[in-house]
């Protein structure tokens, strides 16, 4: 028996608590806080930094919770941000995470983490695009 008692949410709860626990494993922590704190962090960062069209490509290939999350608080009139560099981006991943310290997640161990279970679930062709899209020194994050 299903725990919400529809396949499609159960599926969406499963496969964002696999992507909790790859960012938890990356992150060298059991805190899942943490790992949200990191997803969610990140991807309002990297959702910022692209352009309204590559923004929903990438909604497009996130599960469903995932992509909620995403979404939370967007506006994409204010999108792509001005300013894109890696400072800045690091420093709206930074931010998330401030209710995460003093445990020691910190925004660039954070930002490489999510990446890394974005390039292991999102389309190789996706995460070229982002890597196409976005300022040099915040796609070498992506490596």
């Amino acid at each position: 028996m299903t725990t919400a008692g529809l396949d499609v949410f159960d599926s969406t709860v499963q496969q964002t608590n696999e992507w909790l626990n790859e960012i938890a494993e990356e992150l060298h922590t059991d805190n899942r806080r943490e790992a949200y704190l990191a997803l969610r962090g990140t991807l309002h960062a990297l959702r910022d930094n692209l352009v309204v069209e590559e923004a929903t490509d990438l909604a497009a290939q996130l599960p469903m919770l995932v992509r909620g999350i995403y979404y939370e608080g967007w506006n994409p009139s204010k999108t792509p941000v001005r300013d894109r560099d890696r400072d800045a981006f690091l420093e709206r991943v930074g931010a998330a995470l401030d209710r995460a310290q003093p445990q020691g997640i910190y925004p660039e161990p954070a930002a490489r983490a999510v990446f890394k279970v974005l390039s292991n679930h999102v389309s190789g062709g996706e995460i070229d695009q982002i890597r196409n899209v976005l300022h040099k020194d915040i796609r070498e994050l992506l490596s």
